[in-house]
C-alpha cells in the first residue's frame, strides 16, 4: 500500500483529539458510556477515508491490514477478558474481606505502605492486570490503610504504584503484549528491554513508602469495626 504524507497521517489523530475534547466537555464521567467509542470510528472512518481518496488505496489492501492487525493483538485481548473475571469473583466469594483481616493481622503498621506497594505489584504480576489488583487488593488495602490511621492519598499512591508496576513487567499483561506485537517482536524481548529503568524507579519508590510509613505511623490500636465501611 502507498504511504500517506505527514500531513496526512496526522489529520485523523488530531481529529480524534478534538473529538475527545468536546466528548470530555460535554459529557464529563459519562464520556466512556459510549461517546468516546464514537470519536474512536469516527476518527478510523477519516483516516480510511484519506488513505484510499489521498493515497489511492484499494479498500480490499485497507481491510486485508485490518484483519491482520486483528490477528497480531488477538491474544491480548484474550487475556484482557479473562482477567476481566477475577475482579467479580474475588468481590463475591468474600475474598478481599478476607485480606482485610489477614492484612490487619500479619502486616508491620510501620512498613505498611511498602508491602502495600510490594503486595500489589505481586499480584499484578501474577494476574496480569492492574486494574483487577486495583479493585481487589486496592480495596482491601485501602481498608486496611485507612483503619490504621494512615492518609487515603498515599495508600492509593502505594497501591497503583505497585499495581502499575507488575502490570507493566508482567508476560500475561494486555499491553505488555500488545506492545511487541505492533513492534514486531516477542514479549520477553520487550520485558527485559523494560526491567532496568522500571525496577529502578520502583526501588525508589519502595524508599520513599519505606521512609513515609516510619514518619506517619504514630501506632495505637486499629478500630477493626471500621473495615466494615469498605
Amino acid at each position: 500500500m502507498k504511504q500517506p504524507p505527514v500531513w496526512a497521517a496526522l489529520t485523523p489523530i488530531a481529529f480524534l483529539i478534538v473529538e475527545l475534547f468536546f466528548v470530555v466537555r460535554f459529557f464529563g464521567a459519562d464520556a466512556m458510556d459510549g461517546a468516546s467509542q464514537l470519536a474512536l470510528i469516527f476518527a478510523a472512518g477519516l483516516g480510511i477515508a484519506i488513505s484510499m481518496l489521498v493515497c489511492k488505496n484499494k479498500w480490499s489492501n485497507l481491510e486485508s491490514a485490518i484483519l491482520e492487525n486483528i490477528r497480531s493483538i488477538g491474544s491480548a485481548v484474550l487475556i484482557l477478558l479473562l482477567i476481566g473475571m477475577i475482579s467479580g469473583s474475588w468481590m463475591l466469594s468474600g475474598i478481599v474481606p478476607t485480606l482485610i483481616d489477614y492484612g490487619l493481622k500479619c502486616l508491620n503498621p510501620t512498613l505498611f505502605l511498602m508491602l502495600t506497594c510490594i503486595c500489589c505489584a505481586l499480584v499484578s504480576l501474577l494476574t496480569g492486570s492492574s486494574w483487577t489488583t486495583i479493585a481487589t487488593m486496592g480495596v482491601a488495602f485501602m481498608g486496611i490503610g485507612t483503619v490504621l490511621g494512615y492518609s487515603e492519598p498515599w495508600t492509593a499512591g502505594a497501591i497503583i504504584s505497585g499495581a502499575y508496576f507488575g502490570d507493566k513487567m508482567s508476560p500475561l499483561s494486555d499491553t505488555t503484549n500488545l506492545a511487541p506485537a505492533m513492534a514486531g517482536t516477542d514479549v520477553m524481548t520487550h520485558v527485559k528491554a523494560m526491567l532496568l529503568p522500571t525496577a529502578t524507579v520502583y526501588a525508589i519508590t519502595l524508599i520513599i513508602f519505606g521512609i513515609l510509613g516510619v514518619t506517619q505511623y504514630h501506632g495505637g490500636d486499629a478500630d477493626l469495626s471500621r473495615v466494615t465501611e469498605f
